[in-house]
C-alpha cells in the first residue's frame, strides 16, 4: 500500500467509541508505577529530586503516548495518531519549560 493509500484509509476509518476508554485504563498502571517512582526516589539520596522526577514522569507518559500514536497508525485512526504526537510534543515541552526556569 503506497503512502496516499495509507493517509487516505487513515482519513476515512472512523474511531472506535470505546478509544477513550481505553486510553484511559492504560493510566492506571502508568499510574501504579508512578507512585512507586515517587516514593523510590523520595526515599533515596539523589541531589536534584525534582528534576529526576520531572523527567521519569516525562519518560513514562511519552512512552505511553508513543504506544498510542503506534496503536492509531496500526488501526488507522489518524486522529488517534494526531493526539498522541501533539500530547508528545507538549510533555517535552513543559520539561524543556521547566529544565530553562529550575537550572
Amino acid at each position: 500500500m503506497g503512502e496516499t493509500g495509507k493517509l487516505t484509509k487513515m482519513l476515512n476509518t472512523s474511531r472506535d467509541r470505546h478509544e477513550v476508554e481505553d486510553w484511559m485504563f492504560t493510566l492506571t498502571p502508568l499510574g501504579v508505577a508512578f507512585v512507586f517512582f515517587i516514593v523510590f526516589i523520595l526515599s533515596t539520596d539523589i541531589t536534584n529530586k525534582a528534576l529526576v522526577m520531572v523527567v521519569g514522569t516525562a519518560a513514562g507518559f511519552v512512552g505511553l503516548q508513543s504506544y498510542w500514536v503506534f496503536r492509531g497508525w496500526r488501526k488507522n485512526h489518524a486522529i488517534t495518531v494526531m493526539m498522541g504526537i501533539v500530547t508528545i510534543a507538549l510533555v517535552l515541552g513543559l520539561v524543556w519549560l521547566y529544565m530553562q526556569f529550575s537550572l
